[in-house]
């Protein structure tokens, strides 16, 4: 049986969709931080089946936490302050991300201009599809 011991501070991304954890991870750059970080792919689950779950000690700065909603609707993030869950984080989607992914469209202004930030806009909850605001070319994320 795996064994990863709990954390004293720090936080624990949870009910990540199975597979998208190192997403995550490079997303939120981790790679950048001293901090001891877990990674844990396929973890059962009773309600899921799999689940990925991210283990980060101590509390890097600048963690872009409510943006996690766009890997999933079903991540928490448990905030551990002297081995206690205090708060219990439920991210959820953004009407706007702003240089997060990038547009594929080879004809939008962004494969042009090099400096101009790629904007998307929420246009389907459901099935977590944003919208680059200069082309409307789609981008939906993996459920």
């Amino acid at each position: 049986m795996l064994n990863i011991s709990g954390l004293n501070s720090g936080y624990v991304i949870d009910h990540i969709p199975a597979g998208l954890s190192m997403s995550i991870y490079k997303y939120l750059h981790l790679s950048r931080y001293d901090n001891q970080i877990a990674i844990i792919k396929n973890a059962k689950s009773s309600k899921m089946g799999k689940k990925d779950i991210i283990k980060i000690e101590g509390v890097p700065k600048e963690l872009n936490l409510p943006m996690l909603s766009i890997f999933g609707d079903s991540i928490t993030v448990n905030v551990i302050v002297d081995g206690v869950i205090k708060d219990k984080l439920h991210p959820t989607l953004p009407e706007t991300v702003k240089d997060i992914f990038t547009c594929k469209n080879p004809r939008c202004i962004t494969s042009v201009e090099r400096g101009l930030p790629h904007i998307f806009k929420l246009t389907d909850k459901s099935n977590i599809t944003y919208r680059c605001i200069y082309c409307e070319q789609a981008y939906k994320m993996k459920k």
